[in-house]
């Protein structure tokens, strides 16, 4: 599994292969956090690339860091196989969160990102 974390200004953008697990994932929870305390408003990309899926572990059903942070997060997009589509929205919440949230084709991160910038 890899996981990539960058902050471009207010821009969290992860990078995402193999399989997803929930140590990484709490980490990267962490990194958003501290962006979210310097810039107080933030967008997300999520880059899935050769994805495998989320490890089985506990915990992936604490929403902890959605009731303290959905208010400082203006829009999350999600790049990846189509097969993700519907499952990267069952995993992030969508349509139960305050903010809006896309998916995009795999090799469309350029579309991603100017529909985070608008």
């Amino acid at each position: 599994m890899s996981l990539v974390f960058s902050a471009e200004t207010d821009l969290a953008v992860i990078r995402v292969s193999g399989t997803l697990g929930k140590a990484e994932f709490d980490q990267m929870l962490i990194e958003c956090k501290a962006l979210i305390k310097v810039k107080r408003k933030i967008k997300i990309l999520s880059v899935i690339e050769n994805f495998n899926g989320w490890e089985n572990a506990d915990g992936w059903d604490d929403m902890s860091f959605s009731d303290e942070n959905d208010k400082h997060i203006q829009k999350i997009a999600i790049v990846g196989d189509s097969k993700w589509h519907g499952m990267a929205y069952l995993f992030t919440a969508k349509d139960l969160r305050p903010m809006p949230i896309e998916f995009f084709e795999e090799n469309e991160e350029n579309k991603a990102r100017k529909w985070l910038n608008n």
